[in-house]
């Protein structure tokens, strides 16, 4: 018994040594080198886009037995893409961009965003050429950016342009089956977190809801695809919904992609644009290595400071989220540094814990006492995500940003059905009439509902206010598109929750004016909070316990379980303004 031991003693010691020379050695590599010349290659199979740029993180539960499976895909900032992207336009080395966007996965903002930076690109007069086998919503929307879209010939793809859908699921009868009952406390007829727990289907306030972002996200796609592809938006819209876009000839056939090409001639027509003989001699630029090469964020005496609150509102310090102790500490770490002359906020978040979203509003109202501040909205900026960001001197947004969820709720579970069902007997003994009202053993009787309705009513009518003082609006105003509705960005800016439809590079150029910044080059952009290294996530994972089974993973319920795990983290009489749902296109 002691020898084996001993053996898993060691083979844990060896494992650890093992990780460290592996991601070692990684994080030495170094800047790659590039051709002098060639074809700036946008495979988004290769790189992962998000709000910030980082090391490859570490994938959760690597162990020994995965090092030779670990996928080492960097992870480009929106940001550095676009600088990047900027730099390849006026690069003489970089003849052509090669789009190739089937795998990509992300939200819809970001697609917007990005193809308004290819867009720029396109318009320095170099070429861009998409090529495409399995063009999805998202990717095609990406490809019609190009002056060329290549699809490959073959049969047999999986082709799935047919528009945007949103799936609701509802656990009231499956909880009524196990006994499990869920108090829930709200205000706002659109606050439709929660509602997964309480009904059988969506209310017709919920159900017109998402049918109207949903509508309003899709005309912003279907409209510059038509536009780009010079074909009516009605003509394209038939096209889906007559499911007629299935083989790789009904795309051409539509006007849809400009030739199809099998692997051979793909290769020769990249050559002949480039003007060479060989593939060898294309001179193929990695993006992720271009973005390494020719992006540095050097702080200098004259800094924009970008403060990304991407995640979802929690309280604490954790990682991975916007936790308000950690967050308020970096607020106040750029307040402070007086090479910091102008500051954006970029949020990208479904809100939270209202408790934390206090916290951090204050540390920004603070940071604009002495700064000017300036929001750019993301995939999201929504309850808790509004509740930060409204007091802004201006509000940029993209199209298809979801904002706005001007509501609170407060959910607690009482299990005493459960109890009786497996034979558990509860009694509970306490100092006052209500002591035990959170003991989640039983259901709340009318007074105790009255109370945490007050403090839920209390906490939106804050809410309303805040926003109306913010925007410069009546209560009354506010209160009547609030109710925890959720808005496009399109339609946010028509009710006066934004201020204009522009990316995080139209906010940054409009943080440096304000702060008499009147070119580029006399401000440098820096971002925080910084992110992780891949040697400090190891470090950290270290004293976490094993992962729990992944058995819902990939299926309708993982989010469910999610859900689950997130609602215990506060404590049951906590407040919430929260997104009820995240959207990803493909």
């Amino acid at each position: 018994m002691l020898a084996v031991i001993c053996g898993f003693i060691v083979l844990r010691i060896l494992r650890i040594l093992l990780l460290l020379i592996f991601v070692g050695s990684a994080l030495a590599s170094g800047k790659p080198s590039l051709p002098r010349e060639g074809v700036l290659d946008f495979d988004m199979s290769a790189f992962t886009l998000a709000e910030q740029s980082q090391e490859a993180q570490m994938p959760q539960g690597m162990d020994l037995m995965s090092l030779g499976s670990f996928d080492m895909n960097p992870i480009i900032g929106m940001h550095d893409a676009v600088v990047a992207l900027r730099a390849a336009a006026s690069d003489p080395g970089v003849k052509y961009l090669l789009l190739r966007a089937d795998e990509m996965s992300m939200g819809m903002s970001q697609v917007e965003e990005l193809r308004a930076a290819l867009a720029e690109f396109r318009r320095s007069g170099k070429a861009i050429i998409a090529y495409t086998e399995n063009p999805g919503n998202g990717s095609y929307y990406l490809a019609t950016v190009a002056d060329k879209i290549y699809m490959g010939s073959q049969h047999g793809g999986n082709a799935t342009v047919i528009g945007l859908s949103a799936r609701l699921i509802f656990l009231k009868d499956l909880l009524d089956k196990v006994g499990l009952h869920m108090q829930l406390i709200r205000h706002g007829k659109y606050k439709s977190a929660g509602e997964m727990y309480i009904r059988s289907t969506a209310s017709p306030e919920n159900r017109e809801q998402y049918q109207v972002l949903i509508s309003s996200c899709w005309k912003a796609f279907s409209s510059a695809i038509a536009q780009s592809r010079g074909i009516s938006e009605e003509t394209f819209n038939q096209l889906v919904d007559d499911l007629a876009l299935v083989q790789p000839e009904d795309f051409l056939y539509c006007g849809l992609v400009d030739e199809l090409v099998d692997h051979e001639a793909l290769i020769e027509k990249l050559c002949t644009l480039a003007q060479v003989e060989k593939v060898e001699k294309l001179g193929l630029m990695p993006f992720a290595d271009y973005v390494s090469a020719r992006v540095q964020e050097m702080p200098g005496r004259n800094n924009v400071a970008v403060i990304y609150a991407d995640g979802e509102i929690v309280e604490g310090k954790e990682y991975g989220q916007v936790s308000a102790d950690r967050f308020v500490q970096v607020i106040d770490q750029v307040r402070k540094d007086k090479t910091v002359k102008a500051v954006v906020l970029r949020v990208n978040s479904p809100g939270g814990s209202v408790s934390a979203s206090v916290k951090i509003r204050t540390a920004l109202d603070l940071l604009q006492k002495e700064k000017p501040l300036v929001a750019s909205y993301g995939d999201y900026a929504a309850s808790g995500g509004y509740w930060i960001s409204n007091g802004c001197q201006k509000i940029y947004t993209d199209a298809t940003t979801l904002t706005g969820s001007i509501g609170v709720f407060s959910m607690i579970p009482e299990f005493s059905a459960v109890t009786k069902k497996v034979g558990v007997g509860v009694e509970s003994v306490g100092s006052n009439k209500h002591s035990d009202m959170f003991s989640l053993m039983r259901p709340f009787d009318k007074d105790e509902l009255a109370y945490m309705q007050a403090s839920v009513e209390d906490i939106y009518e804050s809410f309303v206010n805040l926003v109306a003082s913010s925007r410069n609006m009546e209560p009354a105003r506010v209160d009547e598109i609030a109710q925890g509705r959720v808005w496009t960005g399109v339609d946010a800016l028509e009710i006066g929750l934004v201020d204009e439809i522009g990316t995080l590079e139209d906010a940054i150029a409009y943080a440096a004016a304000l702060a008499d910044f009147h070119s580029s080059d006399e401000y440098t952009i820096v971002g925080y909070p910084q992110p992780l290294t891949m040697m400090e996530e190891l470090l950290m994972s270290f004293g976490q316990g094993p992962e729990e089974p992944a058995i819902l993973a990939d299926t309708p319920f993982a989010g469910i379980a999610k859900a689950a795990k997130e609602l215990t983290k506060e404590q049951p009489s906590a407040v919430y303004a929260r997104l009820p749902y995240m959207l990803e296109i493909r």
